[in-house]
């Protein structure tokens, strides 16, 4: 604060003359402020002081609310103004021009204040056009985002902080806006042709489930067990490929088709226990056969076995169906035996064949001559001491002695009793 002016005498700087006219004294000279008729001279300057006084007042009020308080940039431009208009024309007796100068030596605070608020709004406009800048990069990048819901929000929540924002100039404003709204509109606009493509397919897939669900319900009373648990099986394929139906129309068409396949399946699973009860007796009558097929093994006599084992197949095919968890056990035991049997034949066969005989007999007589003329050359290559000679023939003799033995063996088979 800019220190006060020292009181001074009226006297010092004004004074009134004859006609009662009060003049003022400043460095441009004396200038006449007013009169006091009817009042002493002393009365009269008195009176002017006073309203000197009341400017000095005024100026110590700037100067306190300038320096301890937070005195707008342009109310204090303005009052700065005011009291050198007020001070220039002042009706008063005083040190005007002291006052003068003490009010001249705030006008630098003033414009220190006024520089100071208008560096703040510039970084204040910096920061609301950061903020905005931010606000529209963003909605941009989200224009393109298929997280509905939470995009959505999100957008909802950058216009409340754009409306929160402080305003810019209008072109700056105006600009940033546009983008802003064309990211918005952009998102909308693909969010709209999106739940109308989800509407369209839900409906197509509701049509879709409509049609499975009467067909189904179709279904639900017959008694063509295969043909129609295989079409319902189709059906519900043809329920995973339709897509979903809206919430409540999936709900209800699915009870619907629910309903039906277990109306269907309930009535199929009672017949079938039913059915399965009856089998009962047929698998003991299986099981019975069964013990009299695996006494036919080992296979001794294939002729007699496969007579016997024809009239087992025979009337196992009389005892009828059995448990469906005892199909496989006992038809496998079955297999077993029917496979013995036939393996029997086969080797029989193989023993009684003239031809197969003849074959065998004539490749050992083969290996046999082969062997006699080889360890004739070995023996002459021995004698001779022709080392290689000698070794070809001992590895060549060593391979027909091998097969011969496998060609006996094959012979042999053909020596057991014939039936």
């Amino acid at each position: 604060m800019t220190e006060e002016a020292a009181p001074s005498s009226p006297e010092t700087f004004g004074r009134v003359d004859a006609e009662g006219r009060v003049f003022v004294r400043t460095h441009d000279g004396e200038r006449e402020v007013g009169s006091y008729p009817g009042a002493s001279d002393a009365e009269a300057l008195a009176y002017f002081a006073r309203k000197y006084d009341e400017l000095v007042a005024q100026v110590d009020l700037f100067a306190q609310r300038l320096t301890s308080t937070d005195l707008p940039p342009s109310e204090a431009k303005a009052s700065l103004t005011r009291l050198r208009e007020a001070i220039a024309n002042a009706s008063a007796v005083g040190d005007l021009d002291g006052l003068a100068a003490r009010l001249e030596a705030l006008a630098p605070v003033v414009q220190r204040r006024r520089a100071e608020a208008d560096a703040a709004r510039a970084r204040a406009r910096q920061e609301a056009v950061a903020r905005k800048e931010h606000i529209v990069t963003e909605a941009e990048e989200l224009a393109g985002s298929s997280q509905w819901k939470s995009t959505g929000e999100r957008l909802r929540t950058l216009l409340e902080e754009w409306k929160a924002a402080p305003r810019l100039d209008k072109s700056t404003d105006d600009a940033l806006w546009a983008r802003f709204r064309a990211a918005r509109s952009s998102f909308d606009k693909r969010r709209r042709a999106h739940f109308a493509a989800l509407d369209a397919s839900r409906e197509q897939a509701s049509e879709v489930k409509e049609r499975i669900a009467a067909e189904a319900e179709s279904l639900a009373n017959s008694t063509d067990w295969g043909p129609t648990a295989a079409r319902l099986r189709a059906l519900m394929a043809e329920w995973k490929a339709a897509g979903r139906a809206g919430r409540e129309q999936e709900n209800a068409l699915w009870e619907r088709f629910r309903a039906a396949q277990d109306a269907f399946f309930a009535a199929r699973n009672a017949i079938f226990t039913e059915r399965e009860t009856g089998y009962q007796g047929n698998l003991e009558a299986k099981q019975a056969l069964l013990a009299e097929a695996e006494r036919l093994l080992p296979v001794s006599d294939p002729r007699s076995a496969r007579a016997a084992l024809r009239s087992l197949q025979e009337r196992w095919e009389k005892a009828g169906r059995v448990p469906r968890e005892e199909v496989e056990r006992i038809e496998g035991r079955m297999r077993r035996v029917e496979e013995a049997v036939r393996a029997a034949e086969e080797s029989h066969w193989r023993r009684s064949n003239p031809e197969a005989r003849a074959r065998a007999e004539g490749a050992v007589a083969q290996l046999q001559a082969s062997i006699s003329t080889l360890e004739r050359k070995l023996a002459t290559a021995q004698s001779a001491g022709d080392e290689r000679a000698t070794r070809e023939a001992s590895e060549a003799l060593a391979a027909r002695r091998a097969w011969l033995a496998e060609a006996e063996k094959t012979l042999a088979e053909f020596s057991g009793p014939r039936r």
